[in-house]
């Protein structure tokens, strides 16, 4: 299925990496999406950007998932859920107004980024969700 431009422009407008990485230089805003600060890094770090840790995963899930990829499906369904409450509903309006203004990157300081809560969140904050 072929999507509008506007749409295809908006995803890749949203990118995700590790935390670590060196930022590129067209990646625009980074957003650090995780409950826990990364180790090893200040918070003046400018690979760091926005912190927005209401907008992870609660703890309790977090420690659910453990990053098992066979649980991925079923982490994405009780991460959405949880990102209907506040303060998490909230956190992710910030974050809609965020990408609205120009390209983002998202990152955490997770290891297995394609099998993180990033993928979840680009999902949800594509506009093809209508949102």
């Amino acid at each position: 299925m072929l999507l509008p431009s506007h749409v295809m422009a908006a995803i890749h407008r949203i990118r995700l990496a590790r935390v670590y990485d060196q930022p590129a230089p067209d990646e625009g805003t980074r957003v650090l999406v995780d409950r826990l600060w990364p180790r090893g890094l200040r918070k003046t770090d400018p690979r760091v950007g926005h912190w927005m840790p209401d907008v992870a995963p609660s703890t309790e899930l977090r420690h659910w998932y453990n990053h098992q990829a066979e649980r991925f499906d079923e982490f994405a369904t009780r991460y959405t859920v949880e990102l209907e409450a506040s303060p998490a509903a909230e956190a992710l309006e910030k974050l809609r107004a965020i990408v609205r203004k120009g390209p983002v990157t998202l990152v955490t300081a997770t290891r297995e980024v394609d099998l993180s809560h990033l993928v979840v969140l680009k999902k949800l904050l594509s506009p093809a969700q209508g949102r």
